[in-house]
Protein backbone atom coordinates (compact mmCIF):
# COMPACT_ATOMS: atom_id res chain seq x y z
CA UNK A 1 0.00 0.00 0.00
CA UNK A 2 1.92 3.45 -1.20
CA UNK A 3 1.07 6.55 0.91
CA UNK A 4 3.52 8.66 -0.70
CA UNK A 5 0.93 11.07 -2.10
CA UNK A 6 -1.27 10.80 1.31
CA UNK A 7 2.28 11.74 2.95
CA UNK A 8 3.22 14.95 0.55
CA UNK A 9 -0.60 15.94 0.90
CA UNK A 10 0.30 15.82 5.19
CA UNK A 11 3.26 17.15 4.86
CA UNK A 12 2.36 20.18 2.50
CA UNK A 13 -0.89 21.14 4.75
CA UNK A 14 1.43 21.85 7.89
CA UNK A 15 4.93 22.99 6.54
CA UNK A 16 6.91 19.93 7.25
CA UNK A 17 9.33 17.60 5.98
CA UNK A 18 7.70 14.26 4.39
CA UNK A 19 10.31 12.52 6.49
CA UNK A 20 8.72 13.62 9.72
CA UNK A 21 5.01 12.57 8.94
CA UNK A 22 4.09 9.51 10.31
CA UNK A 23 0.66 6.85 10.29
CA UNK A 24 -0.17 4.46 12.51
CA UNK A 25 0.73 1.21 11.34
CA UNK A 26 -2.65 -0.47 12.39
CA UNK A 27 -4.82 2.02 10.36
CA UNK A 28 -3.17 1.66 7.04
CA UNK A 29 -6.35 1.10 4.99
CA UNK A 30 -8.15 3.81 6.76
CA UNK A 31 -5.53 6.34 5.81
CA UNK A 32 -5.52 5.23 2.00
CA UNK A 33 -9.68 5.43 1.92
CA UNK A 34 -9.01 9.77 3.05
CA UNK A 35 -9.34 11.47 -0.22
CA UNK A 36 -10.22 15.39 0.61
CA UNK A 37 -7.62 17.56 3.02
CA UNK A 38 -10.94 17.57 5.59
CA UNK A 39 -10.59 13.64 5.92
CA UNK A 40 -6.94 14.00 6.61
CA UNK A 41 -7.45 16.97 9.01
CA UNK A 42 -9.72 14.50 11.21
CA UNK A 43 -7.00 11.86 10.96
CA UNK A 44 -4.81 14.20 12.59
CA UNK A 45 -6.95 14.89 15.07
CA UNK A 46 -7.41 11.02 15.75
CA UNK A 47 -3.74 11.00 16.26
CA UNK A 48 -3.71 8.34 13.50
CA UNK A 49 -1.36 10.42 11.38
CA UNK A 50 1.34 12.53 13.63
CA UNK A 51 4.33 14.37 13.19
CA UNK A 52 7.75 13.24 14.51
CA UNK A 53 9.36 15.26 16.08
CA UNK A 54 12.74 17.60 14.56
CA UNK A 55 16.21 15.52 14.86
CA UNK A 56 18.31 18.08 17.04
CA UNK A 57 22.53 17.71 16.24
CA UNK A 58 23.91 17.03 19.44
CA UNK A 59 26.33 19.17 20.82
CA UNK A 60 27.89 16.99 23.42
CA UNK A 61 30.87 16.19 21.60
CA UNK A 62 31.42 19.31 20.46
CA UNK A 63 31.40 21.28 23.82
CA UNK A 64 33.84 18.39 25.13
CA UNK A 65 36.37 19.84 22.41
CA UNK A 66 36.17 23.00 23.10
CA UNK A 67 36.61 22.47 26.83
CA UNK A 68 39.41 20.78 25.97
CA UNK A 69 40.19 23.40 23.80
CA UNK A 70 40.17 26.26 26.55
CA UNK A 71 42.37 24.15 28.92
CA UNK A 72 44.88 24.52 25.95
CA UNK A 73 44.62 20.71 24.45
CA UNK A 74 44.27 19.60 21.02
CA UNK A 75 46.20 22.77 19.67
CA UNK A 76 49.50 20.54 18.32
CA UNK A 77 50.83 21.12 14.94
CA UNK A 78 48.57 18.06 13.82
CA UNK A 79 45.42 19.78 14.69
CA UNK A 80 46.58 23.15 13.01
CA UNK A 81 45.29 23.89 9.24
CA UNK A 82 46.36 27.21 8.59
CA UNK A 83 48.97 29.77 8.15
CA UNK A 84 50.38 30.71 11.20
CA UNK A 85 48.74 34.66 10.55
CA UNK A 86 45.47 32.61 9.86
CA UNK A 87 45.76 31.43 13.20
CA UNK A 88 46.72 35.06 15.03
CA UNK A 89 46.99 37.69 12.24
CA UNK A 90 50.23 39.75 11.93
CA UNK A 91 48.71 43.04 13.50
CA UNK A 92 47.70 41.37 16.94
CA UNK A 93 50.98 39.33 17.06
CA UNK A 94 52.65 43.21 16.26
CA UNK A 95 50.91 44.20 19.25
CA UNK A 96 51.55 41.56 21.76
CA UNK A 97 55.11 41.64 21.09
CA UNK A 98 55.35 45.81 20.93
CA UNK A 99 53.43 46.15 24.07
CA UNK A 100 56.01 43.63 25.61
CA UNK A 101 58.83 45.38 24.57
CA UNK A 102 57.41 48.65 25.73
CA UNK A 103 56.25 47.28 28.93
CA UNK A 104 60.17 46.11 29.64
CA UNK A 105 61.58 49.48 28.74
CA UNK A 106 58.91 51.52 31.16
CA UNK A 107 59.91 48.59 34.54
CA UNK A 108 63.80 49.69 33.50
CA UNK A 109 63.38 53.42 33.51
CA UNK A 110 61.04 53.42 36.92
CA UNK A 111 63.87 51.58 38.19
CA UNK A 112 66.49 53.66 37.29
CA UNK A 113 68.15 51.58 35.13
CA UNK A 114 68.00 53.68 31.94
CA UNK A 115 68.83 57.07 31.05
CA UNK A 116 65.59 58.71 29.57
CA UNK A 117 67.41 59.46 26.41
CA UNK A 118 68.41 55.75 26.20
CA UNK A 119 64.71 55.21 27.00
CA UNK A 120 63.68 57.05 24.17
CA UNK A 121 66.01 55.75 21.63
CA UNK A 122 65.15 52.70 22.31
CA UNK A 123 61.59 52.93 22.27
CA UNK A 124 61.92 54.52 19.03
CA UNK A 125 63.61 51.49 17.86
CA UNK A 126 60.67 49.35 19.35
CA UNK A 127 58.27 51.09 17.05
CA UNK A 128 59.94 51.13 13.92
CA UNK A 129 60.47 47.08 14.56
CA UNK A 130 64.45 46.80 15.01
CA UNK A 131 63.33 44.15 17.53
CA UNK A 132 62.07 40.76 16.99
CA UNK A 133 61.53 40.30 20.30
CA UNK A 134 61.76 40.87 23.99
CA UNK A 135 64.51 38.26 23.87
CA UNK A 136 66.00 40.25 21.32
CA UNK A 137 65.78 43.61 22.73
CA UNK A 138 67.59 42.32 26.15
CA UNK A 139 70.27 40.66 24.10
CA UNK A 140 70.60 44.70 22.76
CA UNK A 141 70.83 45.89 25.72
CA UNK A 142 73.47 43.63 27.16
CA UNK A 143 75.38 43.72 23.86
CA UNK A 144 75.44 47.65 23.89
CA UNK A 145 75.70 47.75 27.52
CA UNK A 146 72.95 50.88 28.21
CA UNK A 147 71.89 49.36 31.57
CA UNK A 148 73.42 52.46 33.93
CA UNK A 149 75.62 50.69 36.38
CA UNK A 150 73.99 50.33 39.72
CA UNK A 151 75.95 52.40 42.90
CA UNK A 152 76.89 50.32 45.53
CA UNK A 153 77.06 52.36 48.87
CA UNK A 154 79.45 51.24 51.02
CA UNK A 155 77.15 51.60 54.32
Amino acid sequence: MNLRNKKELVARMLGVGVSRVWIHPDYLDVVSDAVTADDIRKLIKEKIIRIKPKKGVCRYRARLRLMKKKRGRLRGHGSRKGKKSARLDPKRQWIIRVRAQRRYLRMLRDKGLLEPSTYQKLRRMVKGGAFRSLRHLKSYIKENSLLKEEVISLG
